[in-house]
């Protein structure tokens, strides 16, 4: 079968499901993905919706090759314009010192060609987040680049967060505010720093570059959201689970933000979350493992 043929049968799939809300029908023995509230509770898509569009923040936690997330990410997107007409795209997906490409090229001052020799992509742009690109272009509405530059993370994985002194007040314009916050005792936190030393490695500092991660994309949020208006954000499922990472910066600068996580999370059987994910996020987002990827 043609890699063209796989994708028409998956579209197809993934909008039979859209139509139920998710949920498995008599005419839809296979769904794409299934919703849930957090505890377990079947949630429709409308429910999602809902929620977002009335939320200040979205944190839409993905797993990156899952080309059901991505397709949902859009849908969201979309609707949620229908419902306020205005809307903030932002993502992991970008780096902060790539902002100005983003901006002269959303305004039109050169091509997309031109657009995507210049900015830092991931390896499934084109698929997979070049759709939402195209979407704030059309619509004239902000995109944000997030995530810290990756010679910063770079930096801190190796020497720590104290490292980030030394940085030039050029460079530090793409930084939170120093010194950073962090609390090594948060669940995933510890739990990336036990699996590191687990499986051998040494690093002591991948902790704090995921934190300096997660503060970075929380402060470009709190920066560029405009009141009355959803930010959405696409994120590694990781940054946001357990109102953790970006949310946990987001609460302790802002207080009464209204946040709404998704959690992706792969599973064989899609018909109920298991007991260990049943909290990740205020939806849980279900996707069958094994379903198509684009890495």
């Amino acid at each position: 079968m043609s890699n063209t043929a796989k994708s028409l049968i998956l579209i197809l799939s993934i909008m039979a499901v859209f139509a139920a809300g998710g949920i498995l029908s008599a005419g839809t023995d296979k769904p794409a993905y299934r919703l849930f509230f957090k505890g377990g509770t079947p949630a429709l898509y409308t429910d999602l919706v809902n929620r977002a569009a009335n939320a200040d923040v979205i944190l839409f936690g993905e797993l990156h090759d899952s080309q059901i997330a991505h397709w949902l990410q859009l849908e969201l997107a979309k609707d949620i314009l229908r419902r306020k007409t205005s809307l903030v795209l932002g993502m992991e997906m970008f780096e902060r010192d790539d902002q100005l490409i983003i901006d002269e090229y959303l305004t039109g001052y050169f091509s997309r060609h031109r657009f995507e020799a210049e900015v830092k992509l991931w390896p499934n742009y084109k698929s997979d987040y070049r759709p939402l690109i195209e979407l704030a272009k059309r619509h004239r509405i902000r995109f944000i680049a997030t995530n810290v530059p990756r010679r910063y993370a770079s930096m801190v994985f190796r020497k720590g967060l104290t490292s980030l002194s030394r940085v030039d007040h050029r460079g530090k314009i793409f930084l939170p505010d120093l010194p950073i916050l962090y609390d090594p005792e948060l669940t995933g936190y510890k739990n990336m720093a036990a699996r590191l030393k687990n499986h051998g490695h040494h690093s002591a500092f991948l902790a704090e570059a995921q934190a300096l991660k997660d503060a970075a994309m929380a402060d470009a949020i709190i920066k560029n959201r405009i009141k009355g208006t959803p930010f959405l954000h696409i994120n590694g499922t990781y940054h946001s689970d357990n109102h953790e990472g970006i949310c946990w910066y987001l609460e302790k600068a802002v207080k009464d933000l209204i946040i709404v996580t998704i959690s992706t999370v792969g599973q064989k059987s899609i018909s109920a979350p298991g007991k260990k994910v049943l909290k990740r996020g205020d939806f849980i987002l279900l996707v069958p493992s094994g379903s198509p990827g684009t890495r």
